[in-house]
């Protein structure tokens, strides 16, 4: 059993402002969770209070139900791969695979057969004679990962790990991942500022702001259901359009539309994602700003009540005069203008 639950977690520097606000997050046994977010928020932050690397200011971290704020990193059976792997440059990546084990005074049979083991899994059998310069960045990744299988640890924690490698070894390396969680059965913990990792690889999602979370969900509520707009416009793209509500109607373009519950008369955001943009009956001429061509289809660039929005569209369905939006309330998501929060029509 692993699980990992943190309560009332504060962290601050020298007394300011606080950079995790007191979190509260249960992490089931063998969960695979990914904390996402922008650069600052704190997700880094608290992989290294669970890890010990950093002293918690208050609140507590809990390990199998066994709290471990004065536990010290080595005694929490926990393995950290980080961004820039931390490989030992002059070390063979036999010898820094076998690290952790030989500072744990594991005998060197017990040592080899791991070390061999895992090499194997990872494909690393023929480069263990390497040094880490030798090698590749998918490459390097891999024995970061391999150095932290062989000590069989309880939780995995992963700082933005495929962050250094190219577009499709990336690709490749998710799915690996994956597949590592699956056969090892242990808690993983993954951070990363990738909306496509974190809709691919979690089983939940933690979408972070300001060192507070915003929501804590699995993929598709997050992408179908966002609590709100921060939420909606970090998890997939989102258009926003200002509205002002009379009446439960509202304009855009000067097409008029009913809203599908009873909300105050007020500025609201309305939400549309780009794929969405031609599911509607109210159909509006628009004139492309700007086109892109990816692979099967064309992303457009255009306004809506003087909002830049975009839209996903087929090949043929795009000229460079004027582009027909197609919308309808039912695939409009509603946000309060001040709080921001989801109007509730969408979350009934």
């Amino acid at each position: 059993m692993s699980k990992v639950v943190l309560k009332n977690l504060i962290k601050s520097y020298n007394g300011k402002q606080n950079v995790i606000d007191n979190i509260d997050l249960e992490i089931a046994d063998k969960e695979f969770i990914v904390l996402v977010g922008s650069s600052g928020c704190g997700k880094s932050t608290i992989l290294r209070l669970i890890s010990g690397l950093e002293d918690i200011t208050s609140g507590e971290v809990l390990i199998d139900d066994k709290v471990v704020n004065n536990v010290s990193p080595k005694d929490r059976d926990i393995a950290f791969v980080f961004q820039s792997y931390a490989l030992y440059p002059h070390m063979s990546v036999y010898d820094n695979m076998a690290f952790g084990l030989k500072m744990r005074k594991v005998d060197k049979k017990t040592i080899n057969e791991k070390v061999t083991e895992v090499a194997k899994a990872l494909n690393l059998e023929d480069l263990l004679n390497r040094k880490p310069k030798q090698l590749s960045g998918g490459q390097r990744q891999r024995v970061a990962l391999g150095r932290a299988i062989v000590r069989n640890p309880k939780v995995f924690l992963m700082d933005e790990p495929l962050s250094n490698l190219d577009a499709n070894l990336r690709v490749q390396m998710r799915a690996e991942i994956k597949q590592l969680h699956k056969r090892l059965g242990t808690t993983f913990i993954y951070v990363t500022h990738d909306q496509t990792e974190a809709l691919t690889m979690g089983d939940r999602i933690v979408v972070l702001d300001k060192g507070k979370i915003q929501q804590a969900d699995t993929p598709e509520n997050i992408y179908q259901n966002p609590k709100n707009k921060f939420v909606a416009g970090f998890i997939g793209q989102m258009n926003f359009i200002e509205v002002k509500i009379k009446n439960d109607k509202f304009s855009i373009e000067g097409c008029e539309f009913v809203t599908p519950c009873h909300i105050d008369d007020k500025k609201i955001f309305i939400g549309i994602r780009p794929e969405k943009m031609l599911g509607g009956e109210n159909a509006i001429s628009v004139k492309p700003e700007m086109v892109e061509m990816i692979g099967s289809e064309k992303i457009v660039y255009f306004k809506l009540n003087g909002a830049a929005c975009t839209a996903k569209m087929g090949l043929t369905e795009v000229s460079d005069s004027a582009v027909t939006v197609k919308l309808s309330e039912r695939d409009m998501y509603f946000f309060d203008a001040e709080s921001g929060e989801n109007i509730l029509c969408k979350q009934s």
